[in-house]
């Protein structure tokens, strides 16, 4: 299993969003736990459902640059290691290059959304902006596309060595993703860790 070496940059990137997702998995657990208690006690909170809700966006966001980081959505592995050489690099970068992409489209869409939303609020807490609680699509957008570009390094040197581990485990793929199942748990396919 060969490890491969990451920037500082890399390094404090992934622990930001880590912490980002931290707190975000927390409050959610928190909330989740006073609306289930007020609920229970018959004093339902208004503001609860809309709240939970953009939490669990939030934290979809924020976890899917995250996984990003670490190359650990579902990709083709298997497919792109069975190219040979001179195939395996454009593939990748094709593959890359499609997924960043859409994100930077994404953040497009979303950064105009924020600007039409502009002087709105929550339904159930109208003095909290609708503009500050979508702006995880534009920020999530370009957090996913940093991470990306901050793991690519290291996935061609991974697919130019023919080493099957990338960042976090994952998978020189075409897909921008990693392993998934026993490949990200350190299984190989070939019987042993």
């Amino acid at each position: 299993m060969t490890t491969l070496p990451t920037t500082a940059l890399h390094i404090r990137f992934e622990r930001v969003l880590e912490a980002i997702v931290l707190i975000l998995v927390a409050a959610l657990a928190v909330v989740v736990v006073m609306g289930v208690g007020f609920r229970k006690f018959g004093a339902a909170l208004v503001w609860y459902d809309e709240v939970a809700s953009i939490l669990l966006a939030w934290l979809t966001y924020y976890g899917a640059a995250l996984a990003a980081l670490k190359r650990a959505h579902i990709g083709f592995p298997n497919l792109v290691r069975r190219l040979g050489r001179p195939w395996r690099i454009p593939v990748v970068v094709a593959g890359e290059a499609v997924v960043v992409a859409f994100f930077l489209i994404a953040a497009w869409a979303g950064w105009r959304v924020l600007v039409i939303l502009e002087g709105s609020g929550m339904v159930s807490l109208p003095w909290v902006p609708t503009r500050l609680t979508q702006s995880v699509i534009p920020i999530g957008s370009v957090l996913f596309v940093i991470a990306q570009l901050l793991s690519l390094p290291e996935m061609l040197r991974a697919g130019e060595d023919g080493s099957r581990e990338g960042t976090g485990g994952g998978s020189p793929d075409a897909g921008g993703g990693g392993a998934t199942g026993p490949a990200a748990a350190g299984v190989s396919s070939e019987g042993g860790p």
